[in-house]
């Protein structure tokens, strides 16, 4: 007896219209799990940057055992890099893997990636290289969504919904910022509002924070005292530093590619060894600059604490800017919202006490420029200025600064975009499927696929009706989404800005028809 395909066009279509109130539950199914995992995975690197630290101070005391140490290192990074090339899913940030899947060009084993990210995430992190936890969560929040979806035989017009809401998930338990987790989703990863992936990412997102802060508590990641806000005729200074910002961050995205070109060049050094270079020079730095090693969390609460000079700060932002390449190069699990973070930091430290040394700036302003650099530099990266602006105000509590966070990463968007950088996650997509080269399409032709598609104002496909328009030959526009109102589209629909296409296709045509339609509904300016 044939077994139903329980992906076919009928079932594919009745389930459109019926699965939406189940996202709300199924997010919030998919964010618990997500949460615990996470908070697991925090107290894990907790735990081991308290041993790398003790390691160091009973090195100081007995320099006999740093060879012995280096050894281990050596072993641990061999293993690592091992695990890294049996599945290179869970190598660096683990965000462009996730966009990947999500546009069909990349698969995803999700029980190998959440053992494999948590392992080697917790050993790479905890070991003390220049690395964030924010990515991986990231990711292993999208593979207990596609688990979610497959211990539960989802369809798979389902799936790419769970995974976003654990991507979500991931973030706001990394960072107890559900909001930043949503906007982050929707913002960068889908790149598109859709109620869809808002619905579901929200209730993954808050249910997550709310499993997280049981065990860390409701306080913010950064805790501010007695900071001031900054007044609106100061705020020219905050354009200069967002311009200061958006420069930097082209070089940060330049450098982050070059890096990983210069390990793939040297055709002498083995991918499972790769690791053990920025390993092995983090005992050096162990020695000499403590503060340069791991995510950054503890730099920046310092930065906002004391004091520091400033030729000790421009060391400080040198070592940690290179040495962060040379982790991320090197393809070890780990991600770079941290590092970059604490990058931005360390800039807006220096700016602020270059002001109060040239321009006589009270010192009471220091630590904004700190929390503004943060949000201006991430933007100016991850080019996500709406995710920066709301990330940096849950991450220290306090909304006072809104305003001068929105300006300083408007500023640094503008200039990075100008100057023709990419966000970096989409550059590092790129160096994946270049990487991984002509590769057969994921999905079975016999599953059906349902996409949907935002039209931009400004695109292709503004304005026209849809029989002017060169539709791709294996899709199917079943519904254009207007509002609130779903409507059967025939030749003479008009399409307008802000309209969402639901198209049908074959599951292995998903790849092809992103590739096809996304130029079309996305801003002419984006695609120029």
């Amino acid at each position: 007896m044939a077994v139903k395909n329980k992906h076919n066009t009928e079932n594919t279509l009745f389930h459109w219209n019926s699965f939406r109130l189940k996202l709300v539950w199924e997010g919030m199914g998919v964010g618990i799990i997500t949460g615990l995992l996470i908070v697991l995975y925090r107290y894990a690197l907790e735990l081991s940057g308290e041993f790398l630290t003790e390691v160091y101070e009973t090195l100081t005391v007995k320099p006999i055992l740093i060879l012995p140490w280096i050894v281990a290192l050596i072993i641990i990074g061999y293993i690592v890099g091992l695990a890294v090339k049996y599945e290179p899913m869970i190598s660096g940030s683990g965000i462009p893997q996730v966009e990947g899947v999500l546009l069909r060009k990349l698969n995803m084993t999700w029980w190998k990636v959440i053992i494999g990210k948590f392992v080697g995430g917790v050993l790479s992190i905890g070991l003390g290289l220049s690395l964030g936890r924010e990515g991986p969560s990231v990711q292993l929040g999208a593979a207990v969504g596609q688990g979610f979806s497959g211990v539960f035989k989802r369809v798979k017009v389902e799936e790419k919904y769970l995974i976003t809401s654990g991507a979500s998930a991931g973030l706001s338990a990394a960072f107890g910022a559900p909001l930043a987790g949503v906007m982050f989703a929707l913002e960068e990863v889908h790149k598109n509002f859709s109620p869809l992936v808002m619905i579901s990412a929200l209730s993954a997102a808050l249910s997550a924070d709310f499993v997280a802060s049981g065990f860390f508590g409701l306080k913010p990641v950064f805790t501010l005292k007695n900071l001031e806000i900054l007044p609106l005729r100061l705020y020219f200074y905050i354009i200069i530093l967002g311009v200061l910002l958006g420069l930097l961050g082209v070089v940060f995205n330049k450098m982050l590619l070059k890096t990983q070109k210069l390990y793939a060049a040297q055709a002498w050094l083995p991918k499972e060894m790769r690791i053990i270079v920025p390993l092995l020079l983090s005992v050096f730095l162990g020695f000499w600059l403590p503060q340069v090693l791991g995510g950054g969390h503890n730099l920046i609460t310092s930065l906002i604490s004391e004091h520091f000079a400033l030729t000790f700060l421009f060391i400080l932002i040198v070592v940690k800017f290179i040495f962060t390449m040379f982790c991320y190069g090197s393809g070890a699990p780990g991600g770079i919202f941290l590092p970059l973070l604490a990058i931005g930091a360390l800039i807006g430290n220096i700016y602020g006490l270059t002001l109060v040394h040239f321009v006589n700036f009270d010192s009471i302003y220091v630590n904004n420029f700190i929390i503004l650099a943060m949000a201006g530099y991430f933007t100016a990266v991850v080019r996500a200025p709406i995710t920066g602006t709301i990330l940096i105000t849950e991450m220290t509590g306090s909304f006072s600064h809104l305003l001068s966070l929105a300006i300083v990463s408007i500023v640094a968007y503008l200039v990075a975009d100008l100057l023709g950088s990419k966000p970096i996650y989409e550059s590092l997509l790129e160096n994946l499927l270049h990487n991984q080269g002509e590769k057969k399409s994921m999905g079975n032709q016999r599953n059906k696929a349902i996409l949907e598609y935002a039209v931009c104002m400004g695109s292709e496909l503004d304005g026209k009706k849809i029989k002017e328009v060169k539709w791709p030959s294996y899709c199917l526009l079943v519904a254009v989404k207007r509002g609130e109102q779903e409507i059967l589209p025939n030749g003479d629909t008009v399409i307008f800005p802000g309209d969402y296409l639901i198209i049908l296709t074959n599951e292995d045509k998903v790849s092809k028809m992103n590739d096809s339609l996304a130029p079309m509904t996305a801003s002419k300016e984006d695609f120029r």
